[in-house]
């Protein structure tokens, strides 16, 4: 029997899911569309439920956006995140009069990520250095090249791991030292301004590669000039941090350098006095925060800020509420 193909649907829906999938995809995402599972979801349970709906109706959306009893407010509110850009994609296109759902208001972060520690952290680069070439295997080659790179770019830059991931070599200005970033959690394009040293590395590794793959597209290429998947970036993780360090928990992860960038900064503000909210300021932007409250969920994860924030005000919201949606993995 034929394996069905990830991207077929069969509720009466079907071509206008199909349609704004491409639309999202044509807007800049370059992975599969962060809709295209959820759709897929949805699409079963019109199929189930509607079987012979070829509109979307408001019948079909408050029962779609009611919440289950195994999920929690952020789940859900996710969950109907993707109907309502999907009615707003039919809206405007005349398609449907359905009212946007309410969505339930996030839980707040309790995430506390891996603090690192130097010598945690040598370990680990250590590891990234060590890797070998495998003559019989050209992929692995390819790996002892990027690892160290890709990597000290995270540490360095605190991007995600995803826009580093899906980099494009045109993004990335080695003249300036600037990266263009267009592929994140949404499609807000934002800059970052590389460190000497780091702009040295990605130098020297962009003419390297470059031997290897003189026409690629992206900046850190697979074997087959494709973009690495986030399973490669888990495993290459896990593998060189357990080399000398402890085995990894949960929150030491590759995700985790993009939060000790922003820890390592701010701490080292301590004193800056008006400078600060401009620094602030810099640093959301460069890490392509939406709301500066996203940046400043920093201050209490900060070890000398903290302290520091105790003594110049007694407000009870000095720390902002943030909710899982700007930093989660």
């Amino acid at each position: 029997m034929r394996r069905k193909l990830e991207t077929e649907f069969f509720s009466g829906l079907a071509p206008h899911i199909h349609a704004y999938i491409a639309f999202k995809k044509a807007a800049g995402f370059r992975e599969k569309a962060p809709s295209e599972k959820g759709m897929k979801t949805f699409d079963w349970y019109c199929f189930n439920n509607y079987p012979n709906t070829t509109e979307l109706t408001s019948e079909m959306i408050a029962a779609w956006c009611r919440k289950r009893e195994t999920e929690t407010n952020t789940s859900c509110a996710k969950r109907i995140g993707e109907i309502v850009g999907f009615i707003r994609y039919l809206r405007v296109r005349g398609k449907t009069n359905v009212e946007e759902p309410i969505r339930p208001k996030q839980d707040r972060c309790t995430f506390i990520p891996h603090a690192f520690t130097k010598t945690e952290l040598e370990n680990f680069f250590s590891a990234c250095d060590e890797l070998s070439s495998d003559p019989k295997a050209p992929s692995r080659g390819t790996r002892r090249i990027t690892v160290p790179v890709f990597f000290r770019l995270l540490y360095s830059s605190g991007m995600r791991t995803t826009e580093a991931r899906l980099l494009r070599r045109d993004e990335v200005d080695l003249t300036h030292g600037v990266i263009s970033v267009s592929e994140s959690k949404s499609c807000d394009q934002h800059y970052v301004v590389l460190h000497d040293s780091m702009l040295e590395l990605l130098r020297r590794y962009d003419a390297v590669i470059s031997k290897c793959n003189p026409n690629r597209t992206y900046f850190f290429p697979s074997r087959y000039d494709t973009y690495y998947s986030a399973v490669w970036v888990t495993q290459n993780f896990c593998e060189l941090w357990g080399k000398y360090n402890t085995k990894p928990t949960n929150h030491a992860t590759a995700y985790a350098l993009r939060h000790n960038y922003a820890i390592e900064n701010i701490d080292s503000w301590t004193g800056d006095g008006l400078a600060f909210e401009e620094k602030l300021h810099y640093l959301g932007k460069s890490m392509g925060h939406k709301q500066l409250e996203s940046t400043k969920y920093y201050y209490s994860l900060t070890p000398r800020f903290a302290d520091v924030l105790e003594g110049i005000s007694n407000e009870d919201d000095i720390i902002p509420e943030v909710y899982n949606d700007d930093e989660s993995y």
